[in-house]
């Protein structure tokens, strides 16, 4: 090949931007509670999650749908799916709520994704033999 054969060619910078195409998000999520002999059932958790989007958002977020998928009573850690939308409303109000029941609380979310299946396990806990 001859130098004439090769021509300096501009780099070229592409932006690319992808767009979420998942619908619904999930989080893993888990309630630390001061007194841990305290303990709520999912209706009670679920209703504790609707009073922290009400207190925040109003009657409005209130409104906002989201499910609970799966609920552990003995360690208080559950998995919530909601629309994308309302990722930011629904993961703003469990950080700000603060108490159940005259007790501190807090929420601690473990794990965000828009697949389900990423939330069945953690790299971080893995335990190779």
């Amino acid at each position: 090949m001859s130098p004439a054969d090769k021509k300096d060619k501009p780099a070229v910078y592409q932006r690319v931007v992808l767009k979420n195409a998942s619908p619904y998000h999930y989080m893993k999520v888990c309630l630390v509670l001061e007194d841990e002999s305290t303990r709520l059932s999912a209706v009670d958790l679920k209703q504790f999650i609707i009073s922290g989007l009400r207190s925040l958002y109003g009657e409005v977020g209130a409104a906002l749908t989201f499910d609970l998928l799966k609920y552990d009573e003995d360690t208080l850690t559950a998995f919530l799916r909601v629309n994308s939308r309302g990722l930011v409303k629904l993961w703003s109000s469990l950080t700000l709520l603060g108490s159940y029941q005259n007790q501190a609380c807090a929420f601690r979310v473990l794990q965000v994704s828009p697949f389900l299946l990423a939330l069945t396990g953690n790299s971080r806990e893995l335990q190779l033999d």
